[in-house]
């Protein structure tokens, strides 16, 4: 899968030799045979004891013959505790750096191990900090599934994703063609094969971030797909909600549901009440007999604080 890169020179982006031999191990450590890691991100509030990170490892447990996947996981700590907390639970763990600030953007290294306010300077290094990383992934040579940690996992979402997309990122709001840059992306759930052309594409996602101060990736991304797609000829797939849901959009039916995002919600306690109840209802769905789910839909009981 892809074309593998890596014997690309890595770009020096304040970090160090040893920093990416450690990076590398664990990539090596984690990937499957198609060298493809999953991989998703906590800092200490998300990965405490009864908070987000046990309900996304849970849902691997509970879903259909995805318990497999755990073994190529990834856990991105975002600061010291939710990587004490990570080894404690998992095998799999990085530390991050920090991202340096863009022109005028300030110094690095905010606390990012309490839950961040959407939008604020944070939250925005944050998710940069994220992007950096799966830039350095795919350059090392790996493909990779990044998913939020807000995300339940239900079924293999593999099967749902074109092996001819360079990119297949979930939606927000999907509107029928899964190759249209009409749709609104949502990456917290991204796929990228690694190749020369994902990585450049990665290097004009960072370089455009400058273009549009303020805004995270998500929207940075929304801003430039057009552009990825006709110029740079990214094939960029879409998943339908349908069957990657989300608050925000999503199908209502096990049948149907491979994954299932938080968004559209916003706060930690609110996210963790409604995936808490998805994840009963799941577990009841999964114990009615073949029969009763051929007849479906088989829907959840809404609304929750987040979810209608």
């Amino acid at each position: 899968m892809g074309n593998f890169i890596s014997s690309l020179p890595f770009p020096s982006l304040a970090s160090d030799d040893h920093e990416l031999q450690g990076l590398e191990k664990l990539l090596r450590a984690a990937a499957d045979e198609d060298r493809t890691v999953i991989m998703t991100s906590v800092n200490e509030a998300w990965a405490a004891e009864g908070s987000l990170l046990g309900l996304f490892l849970e849902s691997f447990r509970a879903g259909e013959r995805i318990a497999r996947f755990v073994d190529h996981l990834l856990i991105v700590a975002l600061d010291g505790g939710a990587f004490e907390r990570c080894k404690a639970l998992h095998k799999h763990c990085y530390l991050l750096a920090p991202a340096p600030p863009v022109a005028g953007g300030g110094a690095p290294g905010g606390n990012l191990s309490e839950e961040k306010v959407f939008m604020s300077k944070d939250y925005i290094d944050l998710v940069w900090s994220k992007v950096r990383l799966q830039q350095r992934i795919l350059e090392l040579g790996y493909n990779f599934l990044f998913t939020d940690v807000d995300i339940m996992w239900f079924r293999d979402p593999f099967e749902r994703m074109s092996v001819a997309a360079h990119m297949v990122t979930s939606s927000d709001f999907y509107f029928g063609d899964p190759y249209s840059p009409i749709n609104a992306p949502n990456t917290g759930f991204l796929y990228v094969k690694s190749s020369r052309r994902t990585v450049g594409v990665f290097e004009a996602w960072l370089h455009a971030r400058e273009s549009f101060p303020g805004k995270h990736e998500q929207q940075v991304l929304n801003e430039i797909k057009f552009d990825l797609v006709s110029k740079r000829g990214l094939r960029l797939q879409f998943l339908d909600t349908a069957h990657n849901g989300g608050f925000c959009n999503n199908t209502r039916d096990f049948n149907t549901l491979y994954t299932m995002h938080a968004n559209c919600c916003v706060g930690l306690e609110a996210k963790l009440h409604d995936l808490k109840n998805l994840m009963r209802e799941w577990q009841s769905y999964r114990a009615m007999d073949d029969e009763h789910k051929r007849r479906g839909p088989v829907r959840w009981k809404v609304p929750g604080i987040c979810i209608h």
